[in-house]
């Protein structure tokens, strides 16, 4: 819904940009189901091993756009940045992100990656003046209140401390006809 409607009338933005955005939720999708295979790794191991697979995958992409001379010779700051921004924005945040898969669970954990595209979107309003449309905010509604929906406890507070019940797909949609008794 946030890159939906801009894709088919090409609004702000090279079309390249919004499919990385898709690119991205699918990445992130299967390091959630791999992820759950190395629980018993640690989750700076984990870190570690994908930050330099990927390193090096993005080597030869890194040969082939770009002049060698338009590399190197960078300022010793832009050196410092990139270290910054790779230890510290990067690697401490994939450890972070891998413990807490280790310790909530990938469900839950995939449930972070929800906000990207609406921490984009807004920082992207912020900071490079991008101008928010309708269907933007009505993106960003849907994806907080499933939010909401899926954390469970706002619905808890409305029903007065009740307890919810936890039920399948299946039951639920056998249930939706009556959820108004239910609350």
């Amino acid at each position: 819904m946030l890159i939906g409607p801009g894709l088919i009338s090409n609004l702000d933005g090279p079309l390249w940009a919004k499919l990385a955005v898709i690119g991205a939720s699918i990445s992130y999708a299967f390091g959630v189901v791999l992820a759950r295979r190395f629980r018993s790794i640690g989750a700076e191991v984990i870190a570690t091993g994908q930050l330099t697979v990927s390193s090096l995958l993005m080597l030869p992409v890194v040969a082939i756009f770009c002049a060698p001379d338009n590399i190197i010779p960078v300022s010793g700051s832009t050196w410092v940045a990139i270290a910054i921004l790779g230890l510290l924005c990067t690697a401490l945040a994939f450890i972070l992100y891998f413990g807490l898969i280790a310790s909530a669970g990938a469900t839950n954990a995939s449930l972070v990656t929800l906000l990207v595209p609406v921490s984009a979107t807004l920082l992207g309003a912020l900071f490079l003046g991008e101008r928010l449309r309708m269907f933007e905010l009505a993106g960003m509604t849907l994806i907080m209140s499933s939010l909401v929906v899926i954390d469970g406890r706002v619905l808890r507070r409305l029903v007065g401390g009740g307890e919810i019940r936890r039920m399948t797909a299946a039951q639920a949609v056998r249930r939706w006809p009556y959820a108004a008794s239910d609350i």
